[in-house]
């Protein structure tokens, strides 16, 4: 699966948050995503994320700009 830095994940499961779209920070064995909703940063082996991945949305193409902002405390 082609996933890039910056793209943003639609996950089948939402954060406890609420969110189910996360950003991604690192791409490799394993990924760094972003809750969208609330900002927490996650480290996550990619079998993990491969399986629980609905929509894959690339950067900020398909999202305005001001939905990736994140909602910082």
């Amino acid at each position: 699966m082609d996933i890039q830095i910056g793209d943003v994940l639609i996950m089948k499961k939402p954060h406890p948050c609420g969110e189910n779209r996360f950003t991604v920070g690192r791409v490799g064995m394993d990924f760094r995503i972003r809750c969208v909703g609330c900002g927490r940063e996650v480290m996550v082996p990619r079998a993990k994320v491969e399986k629980n991945i609905k929509k894959v949305l690339r950067g900020e193409t398909e999202l305005g700009r001001e939905e990736l902002k994140i909602r910082h405390l």
